[in-house]
Protein backbone atom coordinates (compact mmCIF):
# COMPACT_ATOMS: atom_id res chain seq x y z
CA UNK A 1 0.00 0.00 0.00
CA UNK A 2 1.40 3.40 -0.97
CA UNK A 3 1.20 6.50 1.18
CA UNK A 4 -1.64 7.75 -1.01
CA UNK A 5 -3.84 4.69 -0.52
CA UNK A 6 -6.24 3.71 2.22
CA UNK A 7 -5.95 0.40 4.02
CA UNK A 8 -9.42 -1.00 3.35
CA UNK A 9 -10.56 -3.69 5.78
CA UNK A 10 -13.80 -5.23 7.00
CA UNK A 11 -15.70 -3.45 9.75
CA UNK A 12 -14.90 -6.35 12.07
CA UNK A 13 -11.17 -6.01 11.49
CA UNK A 14 -11.35 -2.23 11.86
CA UNK A 15 -12.94 -2.31 15.30
CA UNK A 16 -10.74 -5.19 16.49
CA UNK A 17 -8.09 -2.58 17.27
CA UNK A 18 -10.09 -1.45 20.32
CA UNK A 19 -8.96 -3.01 23.62
CA UNK A 20 -10.43 -3.05 27.10
CA UNK A 21 -9.51 0.12 28.97
CA UNK A 22 -9.14 2.20 25.81
CA UNK A 23 -10.50 5.73 25.43
CA UNK A 24 -12.37 6.27 22.13
CA UNK A 25 -13.56 9.38 20.32
CA UNK A 26 -16.64 9.34 18.10
CA UNK A 27 -17.18 12.02 15.46
CA UNK A 28 -20.69 13.36 15.85
CA UNK A 29 -23.75 15.09 14.45
CA UNK A 30 -24.49 14.24 10.81
CA UNK A 31 -21.10 12.55 10.47
CA UNK A 32 -21.63 9.95 13.20
CA UNK A 33 -19.76 6.78 12.03
CA UNK A 34 -22.67 4.45 12.74
CA UNK A 35 -21.27 1.43 10.88
CA UNK A 36 -18.12 1.42 13.00
CA UNK A 37 -20.01 2.12 16.21
CA UNK A 38 -22.44 -0.76 15.66
CA UNK A 39 -19.62 -3.13 14.74
CA UNK A 40 -17.84 -2.17 17.94
CA UNK A 41 -20.99 -2.77 19.96
CA UNK A 42 -21.12 -6.29 18.51
CA UNK A 43 -17.87 -6.91 20.44
CA UNK A 44 -19.32 -5.80 23.78
CA UNK A 45 -18.95 -9.29 25.30
CA UNK A 46 -15.17 -9.17 24.66
CA UNK A 47 -14.57 -5.73 26.17
CA UNK A 48 -14.77 -3.89 29.46
CA UNK A 49 -14.06 -0.44 30.80
CA UNK A 50 -13.96 1.20 27.36
CA UNK A 51 -14.48 4.97 27.68
CA UNK A 52 -16.21 6.86 24.88
CA UNK A 53 -15.85 10.63 24.57
CA UNK A 54 -18.05 12.57 22.18
CA UNK A 55 -20.16 15.57 21.41
CA UNK A 56 -23.67 14.78 20.16
CA UNK A 57 -24.04 11.67 18.04
CA UNK A 58 -26.97 10.58 15.90
CA UNK A 59 -28.39 7.07 15.86
CA UNK A 60 -29.49 4.72 18.60
CA UNK A 61 -26.20 4.76 20.57
CA UNK A 62 -26.21 1.04 21.35
CA UNK A 63 -23.19 1.55 23.61
CA UNK A 64 -25.50 3.15 26.17
CA UNK A 65 -28.06 0.34 26.01
CA UNK A 66 -28.11 -3.11 27.57
CA UNK A 67 -26.17 -5.32 27.27
CA UNK A 68 -23.52 -3.13 25.59
CA UNK A 69 -23.45 -0.66 28.45
CA UNK A 70 -21.68 -3.25 30.59
CA UNK A 71 -18.60 -2.81 28.39
CA UNK A 72 -18.77 0.91 27.65
CA UNK A 73 -18.95 4.10 29.67
CA UNK A 74 -19.58 7.55 28.26
CA UNK A 75 -17.95 10.89 28.97
CA UNK A 76 -20.15 13.35 27.10
CA UNK A 77 -19.37 16.96 26.25
CA UNK A 78 -23.01 17.32 25.17
CA UNK A 79 -26.03 15.23 26.09
CA UNK A 80 -28.38 14.28 23.27
CA UNK A 81 -31.60 12.31 23.48
CA UNK A 82 -29.93 9.04 22.49
CA UNK A 83 -27.57 9.05 25.52
CA UNK A 84 -29.60 11.08 28.02
CA UNK A 85 -30.75 8.17 30.14
CA UNK A 86 -27.26 6.70 30.25
CA UNK A 87 -25.66 9.94 31.31
CA UNK A 88 -28.18 10.37 34.10
CA UNK A 89 -27.67 6.79 35.30
CA UNK A 90 -24.59 4.70 36.02
CA UNK A 91 -23.18 4.34 32.51
CA UNK A 92 -22.16 7.86 31.69
CA UNK A 93 -21.24 11.29 32.90
CA UNK A 94 -21.37 14.82 31.56
CA UNK A 95 -18.32 17.06 31.28
CA UNK A 96 -19.32 20.74 31.53
CA UNK A 97 -16.99 22.61 29.20
CA UNK A 98 -17.18 25.36 26.61
CA UNK A 99 -17.09 24.02 23.07
CA UNK A 100 -14.21 26.41 22.39
CA UNK A 101 -12.05 24.68 25.02
CA UNK A 102 -12.59 20.97 24.35
CA UNK A 103 -9.58 20.87 22.04
CA UNK A 104 -7.31 21.60 25.00
CA UNK A 105 -8.28 18.29 26.59
CA UNK A 106 -6.81 16.50 23.58
CA UNK A 107 -3.93 18.76 22.63
CA UNK A 108 -2.68 19.25 26.19
CA UNK A 109 -2.82 15.55 26.93
CA UNK A 110 -5.46 15.91 29.62
CA UNK A 111 -7.64 13.33 27.86
CA UNK A 112 -5.36 11.14 25.70
CA UNK A 113 -7.20 9.25 22.99
CA UNK A 114 -6.38 5.70 21.97
CA UNK A 115 -8.70 5.47 18.96
CA UNK A 116 -10.83 7.90 16.96
CA UNK A 117 -13.79 6.75 14.85
CA UNK A 118 -14.64 9.13 12.02
CA UNK A 119 -16.47 9.30 8.68
CA UNK A 120 -14.85 10.85 5.61
CA UNK A 121 -15.23 11.33 1.89
CA UNK A 122 -13.16 9.16 -0.46
CA UNK A 123 -9.69 10.57 -1.07
CA UNK A 124 -9.14 12.95 -3.96
CA UNK A 125 -6.35 12.46 -6.51
CA UNK A 126 -3.88 13.90 -4.00
CA UNK A 127 -4.88 11.48 -1.25
CA UNK A 128 -6.91 13.89 0.88
CA UNK A 129 -10.26 13.03 2.46
CA UNK A 130 -12.79 15.47 3.88
CA UNK A 131 -14.27 15.33 7.37
CA UNK A 132 -17.50 16.50 5.78
CA UNK A 133 -19.89 18.60 7.80
CA UNK A 134 -18.42 17.97 11.27
CA UNK A 135 -14.96 19.45 11.87
CA UNK A 136 -15.74 20.94 15.34
CA UNK A 137 -13.66 18.93 17.87
CA UNK A 138 -13.00 16.09 15.44
CA UNK A 139 -9.90 17.76 14.02
CA UNK A 140 -7.96 17.94 17.33
CA UNK A 141 -9.18 14.43 18.18
CA UNK A 142 -7.71 12.83 15.08
CA UNK A 143 -4.54 14.89 15.35
CA UNK A 144 -3.83 13.44 18.79
CA UNK A 145 -5.39 9.94 18.75
CA UNK A 146 -3.00 6.98 18.57
CA UNK A 147 -5.13 5.30 15.91
CA UNK A 148 -7.69 6.71 13.46
CA UNK A 149 -10.35 4.45 11.97
CA UNK A 150 -12.56 5.85 9.22
CA UNK A 151 -15.66 4.80 7.38
CA UNK A 152 -15.28 6.12 3.84
CA UNK A 153 -18.49 7.25 2.23
CA UNK A 154 -18.92 8.83 -1.23
CA UNK A 155 -22.06 10.59 0.05
CA UNK A 156 -20.03 12.71 2.49
CA UNK A 157 -19.81 16.30 1.20
CA UNK A 158 -16.32 17.56 0.50
CA UNK A 159 -16.02 20.75 2.51
CA UNK A 160 -13.59 23.63 2.27
CA UNK A 161 -11.59 24.81 5.24
CA UNK A 162 -9.57 22.87 7.81
CA UNK A 163 -11.44 19.56 7.73
CA UNK A 164 -8.97 17.81 5.44
CA UNK A 165 -7.12 14.64 6.39
CA UNK A 166 -4.55 12.76 4.32
CA UNK A 167 -4.97 9.02 3.91
CA UNK A 168 -1.60 8.52 5.60
CA UNK A 169 -3.22 9.69 8.83
CA UNK A 170 -5.91 6.98 8.64
CA UNK A 171 -4.83 3.61 9.99
CA UNK A 172 -7.74 1.56 8.66
CA UNK A 173 -10.85 2.29 6.65
CA UNK A 174 -14.20 0.65 5.98
CA UNK A 175 -16.10 1.43 2.78
CA UNK A 176 -19.80 2.27 2.91
CA UNK A 177 -22.20 4.09 0.59
CA UNK A 178 -25.22 5.58 2.33
CA UNK A 179 -26.74 9.01 3.06
CA UNK A 180 -25.44 10.85 6.08
CA UNK A 181 -27.92 11.86 8.78
CA UNK A 182 -30.56 14.40 7.78
CA UNK A 183 -32.65 16.61 10.07
CA UNK A 184 -36.13 17.83 9.19
CA UNK A 185 -38.23 20.21 11.28
CA UNK A 186 -41.97 20.33 11.79
CA UNK A 187 -44.07 23.42 11.24
CA UNK A 188 -43.41 26.34 13.62
CA UNK A 189 -45.94 27.02 16.35
CA UNK A 190 -47.72 30.34 16.79
CA UNK A 191 -45.29 31.15 19.60
CA UNK A 192 -42.32 30.28 17.38
CA UNK A 193 -43.63 32.74 14.78
CA UNK A 194 -44.11 35.52 17.33
CA UNK A 195 -40.68 35.02 18.90
CA UNK A 196 -39.01 34.82 15.49
CA UNK A 197 -40.73 38.01 14.38
CA UNK A 198 -39.53 39.91 17.44
CA UNK A 199 -35.96 38.68 17.00
CA UNK A 200 -35.81 39.49 13.29
CA UNK A 201 -36.78 43.10 14.13
CA UNK A 202 -33.61 43.35 16.23
CA UNK A 203 -31.32 42.44 13.33
CA UNK A 204 -29.72 45.27 11.36
CA UNK A 205 -28.34 45.25 7.84
CA UNK A 206 -24.70 44.16 7.81
CA UNK A 207 -25.07 41.89 10.83
CA UNK A 208 -23.06 38.68 11.31
CA UNK A 209 -25.35 35.89 12.46
CA UNK A 210 -24.93 32.97 14.83
CA UNK A 211 -27.93 30.71 15.02
CA UNK A 212 -28.50 27.00 15.18
CA UNK A 213 -31.16 24.59 14.02
CA UNK A 214 -34.78 24.93 15.08
CA UNK A 215 -38.07 26.54 14.25
CA UNK A 216 -37.30 29.87 15.92
CA UNK A 217 -34.01 30.39 14.00
CA UNK A 218 -35.79 29.41 10.78
CA UNK A 219 -38.59 31.91 11.40
CA UNK A 220 -35.98 34.60 12.00
CA UNK A 221 -34.20 33.75 8.76
CA UNK A 222 -37.47 33.65 6.82
CA UNK A 223 -38.09 37.25 7.90
CA UNK A 224 -34.75 38.60 6.68
CA UNK A 225 -35.44 38.58 2.95
CA UNK A 226 -35.35 42.39 2.70
CA UNK A 227 -32.12 42.74 4.70
CA UNK A 228 -28.77 43.49 3.10
CA UNK A 229 -25.22 42.25 3.46
CA UNK A 230 -25.68 39.72 6.23
CA UNK A 231 -22.86 37.35 7.18
CA UNK A 232 -22.52 33.99 8.91
CA UNK A 233 -20.00 33.15 11.62
CA UNK A 234 -21.54 30.41 13.68
CA UNK A 235 -21.07 27.14 15.49
CA UNK A 236 -23.52 25.43 13.17
CA UNK A 237 -26.18 26.18 10.60
CA UNK A 238 -28.98 24.44 8.76
CA UNK A 239 -31.32 24.85 5.80
CA UNK A 240 -32.76 28.20 6.86
CA UNK A 241 -29.81 30.10 5.39
CA UNK A 242 -30.20 28.70 1.87
CA UNK A 243 -32.83 31.11 0.48
CA UNK A 244 -30.92 34.10 1.86
CA UNK A 245 -27.68 32.94 0.26
CA UNK A 246 -29.39 32.33 -3.09
CA UNK A 247 -31.00 35.79 -2.98
CA UNK A 248 -27.73 37.53 -2.07
CA UNK A 249 -28.93 38.66 1.36
CA UNK A 250 -26.19 36.60 3.00
CA UNK A 251 -22.96 37.56 1.27
CA UNK A 252 -20.52 38.24 4.11
CA UNK A 253 -19.41 41.53 2.57
CA UNK A 254 -19.34 43.38 5.90
CA UNK A 255 -17.44 40.73 7.84
CA UNK A 256 -13.91 41.52 8.98
CA UNK A 257 -13.05 37.87 9.69
CA UNK A 258 -13.29 35.58 6.63
CA UNK A 259 -14.87 38.28 4.49
CA UNK A 260 -17.37 36.85 2.04
CA UNK A 261 -17.29 33.42 3.66
CA UNK A 262 -19.85 31.52 5.71
CA UNK A 263 -17.87 30.17 8.65
CA UNK A 264 -19.00 27.22 10.75
CA UNK A 265 -17.65 24.13 12.51
CA UNK A 266 -20.54 21.79 11.71
CA UNK A 267 -23.84 21.65 9.86
CA UNK A 268 -26.96 19.50 10.07
CA UNK A 269 -29.91 19.55 7.70
CA UNK A 270 -31.38 18.16 4.52
CA UNK A 271 -29.76 16.68 1.46
CA UNK A 272 -30.31 20.05 -0.22
CA UNK A 273 -28.11 21.63 2.43
CA UNK A 274 -25.37 19.05 1.94
CA UNK A 275 -25.51 19.49 -1.83
CA UNK A 276 -25.08 23.24 -1.33
CA UNK A 277 -22.10 22.71 0.97
CA UNK A 278 -20.37 20.13 -1.22
CA UNK A 279 -17.22 21.60 -2.80
CA UNK A 280 -18.51 25.13 -2.14
CA UNK A 281 -15.68 27.60 -1.43
CA UNK A 282 -18.25 30.04 -0.04
CA UNK A 283 -18.55 27.83 3.06
CA UNK A 284 -15.54 27.40 5.34
CA UNK A 285 -15.48 24.66 7.98
CA UNK A 286 -13.14 25.34 10.89
CA UNK A 287 -12.60 23.61 14.20
CA UNK A 288 -14.58 24.86 17.19
CA UNK A 289 -11.47 26.35 18.77
CA UNK A 290 -11.63 28.93 15.96
CA UNK A 291 -15.34 29.43 15.29
CA UNK A 292 -16.14 29.74 19.01
CA UNK A 293 -13.18 31.88 20.02
CA UNK A 294 -14.67 35.02 21.57
CA UNK A 295 -11.65 37.05 20.48
CA UNK A 296 -12.39 36.13 16.86
CA UNK A 297 -16.17 36.42 17.06
CA UNK A 298 -16.08 39.95 18.46
CA UNK A 299 -14.01 41.27 15.55
CA UNK A 300 -16.95 40.99 13.19
CA UNK A 301 -19.39 43.91 13.29
CA UNK A 302 -22.95 43.63 14.59
CA UNK A 303 -22.70 40.01 15.68
CA UNK A 304 -26.15 38.68 16.54
CA UNK A 305 -26.13 35.53 18.67
CA UNK A 306 -29.47 33.76 19.08
CA UNK A 307 -29.69 31.10 21.75
CA UNK A 308 -32.34 29.26 23.75
CA UNK A 309 -32.85 28.28 27.36
CA UNK A 310 -34.65 25.72 29.49
CA UNK A 311 -35.46 28.40 32.06
CA UNK A 312 -34.44 31.92 33.03
CA UNK A 313 -34.92 33.35 36.49
CA UNK A 314 -36.16 36.83 37.36
CA UNK A 315 -32.61 38.18 37.64
CA UNK A 316 -31.55 36.84 34.22
CA UNK A 317 -29.69 33.68 35.16
CA UNK A 318 -29.95 31.20 32.29
CA UNK A 319 -30.11 27.44 32.58
CA UNK A 320 -29.81 25.76 29.20
CA UNK A 321 -28.29 22.36 29.97
CA UNK A 322 -30.13 20.80 32.93
CA UNK A 323 -33.60 20.36 34.37
CA UNK A 324 -32.73 20.63 38.03
CA UNK A 325 -30.02 18.02 38.50
CA UNK A 326 -31.09 16.08 35.37
CA UNK A 327 -28.60 16.59 32.55
CA UNK A 328 -30.51 17.45 29.42
CA UNK A 329 -28.05 18.90 26.89
CA UNK A 330 -24.78 20.78 27.40
CA UNK A 331 -23.02 24.09 27.75
CA UNK A 332 -21.93 23.92 24.12
CA UNK A 333 -21.05 27.23 22.53
CA UNK A 334 -23.69 29.40 24.16
CA UNK A 335 -21.33 31.41 26.34
CA UNK A 336 -18.73 31.66 23.57
CA UNK A 337 -21.18 33.45 21.29
CA UNK A 338 -23.17 35.35 23.89
CA UNK A 339 -19.94 36.98 25.05
CA UNK A 340 -18.60 37.42 21.52
CA UNK A 341 -21.78 39.14 20.37
CA UNK A 342 -21.89 41.38 23.42
CA UNK A 343 -18.35 42.57 22.77
CA UNK A 344 -18.88 43.04 19.02
CA UNK A 345 -19.36 46.62 17.81
CA UNK A 346 -23.13 46.96 17.52
CA UNK A 347 -23.61 43.30 18.49
CA UNK A 348 -26.66 41.80 20.19
CA UNK A 349 -26.82 38.72 22.40
CA UNK A 350 -30.36 37.32 22.34
CA UNK A 351 -32.20 34.55 24.15
CA UNK A 352 -35.41 33.43 22.46
CA UNK A 353 -37.79 31.04 24.21
CA UNK A 354 -41.51 30.45 24.73
CA UNK A 355 -42.74 31.78 28.06
CA UNK A 356 -44.37 28.48 28.98
CA UNK A 357 -43.94 24.79 28.15
CA UNK A 358 -46.51 22.62 26.43
CA UNK A 359 -47.31 21.17 29.88
CA UNK A 360 -47.98 24.62 31.33
CA UNK A 361 -44.74 25.15 33.23
CA UNK A 362 -43.34 28.67 33.18
CA UNK A 363 -39.90 29.03 31.62
CA UNK A 364 -39.48 32.31 33.48
CA UNK A 365 -39.07 31.36 37.12
CA UNK A 366 -38.43 33.08 40.48
CA UNK A 367 -35.24 31.03 40.93
CA UNK A 368 -33.67 28.25 38.94
CA UNK A 369 -34.56 24.72 40.02
CA UNK A 370 -32.46 23.19 42.76
CA UNK A 371 -29.27 21.77 41.28
CA UNK A 372 -29.75 23.52 37.93
CA UNK A 373 -26.65 24.65 36.12
CA UNK A 374 -26.12 28.34 35.38
CA UNK A 375 -25.17 28.12 31.71
CA UNK A 376 -24.99 31.89 31.20
CA UNK A 377 -24.66 34.27 34.11
CA UNK A 378 -27.03 37.18 34.61
CA UNK A 379 -24.13 39.56 34.02
CA UNK A 380 -23.85 38.25 30.46
CA UNK A 381 -27.54 38.38 29.54
CA UNK A 382 -28.84 41.25 27.42
CA UNK A 383 -31.93 40.61 25.27
CA UNK A 384 -34.61 38.10 26.28
CA UNK A 385 -37.49 37.43 23.88
CA UNK A 386 -40.69 35.47 24.38
CA UNK A 387 -43.93 35.48 22.43
CA UNK A 388 -45.00 38.30 24.74
CA UNK A 389 -42.27 40.78 23.86
CA UNK A 390 -38.64 41.84 24.11
CA UNK A 391 -36.66 43.11 27.09
CA UNK A 392 -33.04 44.19 27.46
CA UNK A 393 -31.55 43.45 30.89
CA UNK A 394 -28.20 45.12 30.26
CA UNK A 395 -27.41 47.65 32.97
CA UNK A 396 -30.61 46.93 34.88
CA UNK A 397 -30.82 46.32 38.64
CA UNK A 398 -32.22 43.09 40.05
CA UNK A 399 -35.54 44.81 40.78
CA UNK A 400 -35.69 46.29 37.29
CA UNK A 401 -34.85 42.91 35.79
CA UNK A 402 -37.63 41.23 37.73
CA UNK A 403 -40.17 43.73 36.43
CA UNK A 404 -38.98 43.29 32.86
CA UNK A 405 -38.96 39.50 33.01
CA UNK A 406 -42.47 39.43 34.49
CA UNK A 407 -43.66 41.61 31.60
CA UNK A 408 -42.76 38.92 29.04
CA UNK A 409 -43.85 35.95 31.14
CA UNK A 410 -47.02 34.05 30.32
CA UNK A 411 -50.08 35.97 31.59
CA UNK A 412 -51.13 32.97 33.69
CA UNK A 413 -47.81 33.09 35.54
CA UNK A 414 -47.34 36.82 36.05
CA UNK A 415 -49.24 37.09 39.35
CA UNK A 416 -47.21 34.30 40.96
CA UNK A 417 -43.95 35.75 39.62
CA UNK A 418 -44.88 39.20 40.94
CA UNK A 419 -45.57 37.73 44.38
CA UNK A 420 -42.19 35.99 44.34
CA UNK A 421 -40.49 39.22 43.29
CA UNK A 422 -42.22 41.14 46.07
CA UNK A 423 -41.14 38.56 48.65
CA UNK A 424 -37.54 38.74 47.45
CA UNK A 425 -37.10 42.40 46.61
CA UNK A 426 -40.02 44.20 48.21
CA UNK A 427 -42.03 46.48 45.94
CA UNK A 428 -41.05 46.10 42.29
CA UNK A 429 -41.94 49.21 40.36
Amino acid sequence: MSASELKIVSKEEAVSIVKSGDRLFFQGAAMTPTTLINALCDRHHELNDVEIVQMHTEGEAKYMQEPCNNAFKLSAFFVGKNVRDGVNNRNGSYIPIFLSEIHWLFRRGLMPLDVAFIQVSPPDKHGFCSLGVSVDVTLPAIQTAKKVIAQVNPQVPRTHGDGIIHVSSIDMAVEIDEPIFQAHLGAPTDNDLKIGNYISDLIDDGSTLQMGIGNIPNVVLNNLGNHKNLGIHTEMFSDGVLPLVKNGVINGSKKLIENGKMVTCFAVGSQELYDFIDDNPQVTFKEAAYTNDTAIIRQNPKVVAINSAIEIDLTGQVCADTIGTYHYSGVGGQMDFIRGASLSEGGKAIFGLPSITAKGHSKIVPTLKGGAGVTTTRAHVHYVVTENGVVNLFGKSLKERAKLMISIAHPSQQEALAAAAFERFGYVE
